[in-house]
Order: C-alpha cells, then structure tokens, then sequence
C-alpha cells in the first residue's frame, strides 16, 4: 500500500520535476559555452539543448498521462522555455555565430516573451484564460531544431549554422505573429467581460 501511494506521488511530480530541469539544465550549458572552446563546447551544448527539448514534450505528455496537470505547471512550462532558449540566445551574441543581426532577433524575441508573458499574467488576474495557439507552438518547435544547428556549425560540410540562422528568423516572425494573436485575445475577451 505504502509503495503504491510513493509511485502515485512520483508519477504525479514527474512533469514538474522535468519542467524544472529544463532549467537547471542552463547552467552547465553556460559554463560549457564560456569555459570549453569550439567545436566541443558546441557539440555539448547541443546535445544539452536537445535533452531539455526533450522535456518540454515529456513533461506534457506525462502530465496527461498521469492525470497530473497543474496551474503551476501550466504557467511554469512556457517559463522553463524561454528561460532555456534565453540563455542560449544570450550566450550566442558574444561567439558572433547568430551573425551581425543576432542582436536583434534576441531583441525581438525576448521583448515578445515579456510582452505576452506580461499580458498573460494581467489576463490571469482578470480569471481569464488565454490558449496558446499553433503558431506559438510552431515558433518553439522551430527555436528548438534551429538552435542546436547553430550550435553544433557545420556537420559533414553542411552549413548547419546558416540553416539553423534562417530557422530562428522563421521563428521570431511566428514568436512576432502570436504575440500579435495574444494581444488581440486579450483585447477581445476584454470586450466580452
């Protein structure tokens, strides 16, 4: 009986302890991109990136799974995201490999992210519920393909860096487009309250 209440309990914090490792696992991200020299560090790191992309499918699915979604899980999973890709972005500015522009698609995307988590948060005090839609789902999944190909450079001459360059300009045109769709929800259901 006792151990089957322990896996009852486990089965029921798995997803958060994967959305939280997503975090955690930024910090040997960092220290590999500012102590390890390339190409190396880029493998690590994308191989990292790649295992913490992993728990943002894992941590939903398993939330179904065992009946075990949360508020706090629901808020805390789009937060886990953009922590991870933030850092990686951030990292990626001094190493030049996002380009002469990387500046300002870390700009924009991140200005995004505040905006519409800022937005979310007002929307929740007013006890409304904002879904995200397909093409924030989209944007995240490109960020997710597009930043180990950056990370990792070229492969087999395979300029996987250029690829995974134009993938984040897809995604921050699709992080700019749901920001807008967030925005005119709020405003909508604002004129339905």
């Amino acid at each position: 009986m006792h151990q089957g209440r322990t896996i009852l309990t486990w089965k029921k914090k798995l997803p958060m302890w994967l959305t939280w490792s997503r975090m955690v696992m930024c910090i040997p991200m960092i220290a590999i991109l500012e102590l390890m020299e390339r190409p190396l560090a880029g493998y690590l790191a994308a191989a990292l990136f790649i295992i913490a992309s992993i728990t943002d499918w894992a941590d939903g699915y398993y939330a179904r799974l065992f009946n075990a979604q949360t508020t706090m899980g629901k808020f805390m999973d789009p937060i886990a995201d953009k922590i991870l890709v933030s850092t990686v972005l951030i990292l990626l500015i001094p190493l030049g490999v996002l380009g002469r522009d990387g500046p300002i698609l870390v700009i924009l995307l991140l200005s995004r992210d505040i905006l519409i988590g800022g937005i979310r948060s007002i929307a929740a005090a007013d006890r409304l519920i904002i879904d995200a839609k397909a093409t924030g789902k989209w944007k995240t999944a490109v960020q997710m393909v597009a930043i180990p190909c950056v990370l990792i450079g070229s492969l087999y001459e395979i300029p996987l860096s250029e690829i995974g360059r134009i993938a984040l300009w897809v995604s921050t045109i699709l992080s700019l487009v749901s920001g807008w769709q967030y925005i005119s929800m709020y405003l909508d259901s604002r004129k339905g309250a």
